[in-house]
C-alpha cells in the first residue's frame, strides 16, 4: 500500500474524530435529546469511516487529498466558531 494513502487517511481520520466529537455538541446543544445526538454521532461516524476506507482502497490521489484536506478545513473552522 502506497504511503501517501496511509498519510491521508491518518490525516482524515483525525480530522474526522474531532469533527464527530463537534458535530455530537452542536447536536446535543441545540436538541439536548440522547437519541439525537447518539443518531448524528452514529451518521458522521460512519462517514468518516467509509471515506477513510475509500482512501485507503479506491481513491484517486487528488481527490483522497481532496477530501482529506477538505474535513480538515472544515473541523478548523468548527473549532475555531465555537
Amino acid at each position: 500500500m502506497e504511503t501517501w494513502r496511509i498519510l491521508a487517511t491518518i490525516l482524515l481520520a483525525v480530522a474526522g474524530v474531532a469533527g464527530v466529537l463537534i458535530i455530537m455538541a452542536k447536536v446535543r446543544d441545540s436538541t439536548d435529546s440522547s437519541p439525537t445526538v447518539a443518531v448524528a454521532g452514529l451518521v458522521s461516524f460512519t462517514t468518516v469511516a467509509v471515506l477513510c476506507v475509500l482512501t485507503l482502497t479506491v481513491l484517486p490521489g487528488a481527490v483522497a487529498w481532496g477530501v482529506a484536506g477538505l474535513v480538515a478545513l472544515v473541523v478548523t473552522v468548527l473549532t475555531l466558531a465555537s
